[in-house]
């Protein structure tokens, strides 16, 4: 498998700079075996049956983009130079890693100003990445970075316009519960009140797992032989009671749809055995053609980057000329495309 075989043109007035509103007033791709159908999000009820199990990734984006200052007081007076800062994971000690621009304006044990209650100093330079000491921890840490922060949208979102006051309801699901992604799930943007009613009036179950999405799934796929590339790793957690539910659907028969895939990921990790066991820990699961699912019956996600991790994964769930056509059909029929954009409802012979 070549990393062409995942390319397709896509026109740039198809990607999604802001989402639409309602949530669940999205488009939404239905393919169902050799059919594919133009629908709306607040239909996907009528695509299930009662006794289903969605399965969403509960996860809360943290405001990790950060713009500050670093100072220095030389000769000619004070200077100062805007460094911005994206937070990646948590580290021991209360430490963070994080993405420095420019990383060579700021020397070891100088300190960041980001506004007057946040500072960060630099404690060393790790493989191009920085390792921050906050001034600040725990609840105190939360809130000024709620108050500092700024959403960290997509790279291809952020080269359009800088994120705002929107973003931080927008770019974020509205079951967001456990704080560490600095990216969302964004299929399950499309979720709002009145879809999650409506599932529950059909009969359709739900459960929660968790997993932080980091960077690297901005990351592009830098070798040709896709079987050769290495996924980034991200923490995750399938409960006790996440398992015992999918379980259960599974053995009565019922269809497990990860919503996102995020969510079917990790699902597909603490299967690996054959039967869905609770999981915690670091996956670097890569999915792609001539990947045997365990879990998945189905997947409801965003339309996704050419050349993309994600784009093997729809392939080895739908067939690579299957996607082929659906994404033909969406670009045709000008779906918006990616994290704000709509969603597709992918059901395999």
């Amino acid at each position: 498998m070549k990393l062409s075989d995942f390319d397709f043109d896509l026109p740039e007035r198809l990607i999604a700079t802001r989402p639409v509103s309602p949530r669940s007033s999205a488009r939404m791709l239905v393919a169902q075996g050799d059919a594919i159908h133009d629908q709306s999000v607040i239909d996907l009820p009528d695509w299930l049956q009662p006794g289903d199990r969605l399965v969403l990734n509960d996860t809360k984006v943290i405001p990790a983009r950060l713009f500050g200052e670093r100072r220095r007081h030389g000769e000619t007076g004070e200077t100062a130079a805007r460094i911005e800062v994206t937070l990646l994971e948590p580290r021991p000690g209360g430490h963070w890693s994080a993405l420095l621009k420019p990383l060579k304006k700021v020397r070891e044990d100088e300190v960041i100003h980001f506004g007057a209650d946040l500072s960060a100093r630099l404690l060393a330079r790790e493989d191009g990445q920085a390792l921050l000491e906050f001034n600040l921890t725990g609840p105190d840490f939360d809130a000024a970075l709620e108050q500092a922060g700024a959403m960290p949208l997509p790279p291809y979102i952020a080269a359009r316009r800088p994120a705002d006051e929107r973003d931080k309801e927008d770019y974020q699901t509205v079951f967001a519960r456990r704080a560490g992604a600095i990216a969302a799930p964004t299929a399950s943007l499309h979720f709002d009140a009145a879809l999650l009613d409506a599932l529950e009036a059909r009969g359709v179950q739900m459960s929660f797992v968790t997993l932080h999405v980091g960077a690297g799934t901005f990351l592009p796929v830098t070798v040709d032989d896709v079987t050769q590339h290495r996924m980034h790793a991200e923490w995750g957690e399938v409960s006790d009671t996440a398992a015992a539910e999918i379980a259960a659907t599974k053995a009565a028969g019922g269809r497990v749809i990860p919503v996102g895939t995020t969510a079917l990921r990790l699902i597909e990790t603490a299967g690996r055995g054959g039967g869905i066991k609770p999981w915690s820990g670091d996956t670097d699961i890569f999915i792609y053609p001539g990947f045997a699912f365990q879990v998945t019956d189905a997947l409801m996600t965003n339309f996704h980057l050419p050349k993309s991790t994600l784009m093997m994964l729809v392939s080895a769930l739908m067939g690579s000329d299957r996607i082929r056509r659906i994404y033909d059909h969406a670009i045709a029929s000008e779906y918006r495309f990616f994290s704000y954009g709509d969603a597709s409802l992918l059901i395999p012979r």
